[in-house]
């Protein structure tokens, strides 16, 4: 079966975002910078800081992210949240709390009428987050 995994676009500061990710969720970060790729001689040297690929790996929790911006520039918006199906009640507390550092908290955890513990964060890099823990199917 097809898995789908989360891709985050960076505007140069993927390794930093990726880095607090990896301290909220813990992990293995990959990184790979445009200097130390293939591409690294087509494009401006300003860039070969930047993170071509980035891969946090916990589990089965895969996250991916880059600095290559197309054209049009990073453009943020609503249409896509990050869903961490979590472990436990404490999981669910301590990813909330790291990820809602220097951000924002759009729904506070609470236990929703369907009986999981659930809430909703932007994240101080502006993703979307929706934290879930149901305690019935663990």
């Amino acid at each position: 079966m097809a898995h789908i995994h989360s891709y985050l676009t960076f505007n140069g500061n993927c390794k930093e975002a990726m880095t607090f990710y990896k301290n909220c969720l813990g992990g293995e970060l990959e990184l790979q910078t445009i200097g130390e790729s293939p591409l690294a001689d087509k494009m401006p040297a300003q860039m070969k800081d930047s993170i071509l690929h980035a891969t946090l790996t916990n589990d089965k929790l895969i996250l991916m992210g880059s600095d290559m911006v197309g054209n049009n520039g990073l453009i943020k918006g609503n249409a896509v949240s990050l869903m961490l199906d979590c472990n436990s009640e404490k999981e669910t507390q301590l990813f909330y709390a790291t990820l809602s550092e220097d951000g924002e908290s759009t729904h506070p955890l609470e236990i929703s009428f369907w009986g999981a513990l659930f809430g909703g964060l932007t994240d101080k890099f502006g993703n979307h987050w929706l934290l879930h823990f149901d305690k019935n199917k663990k």
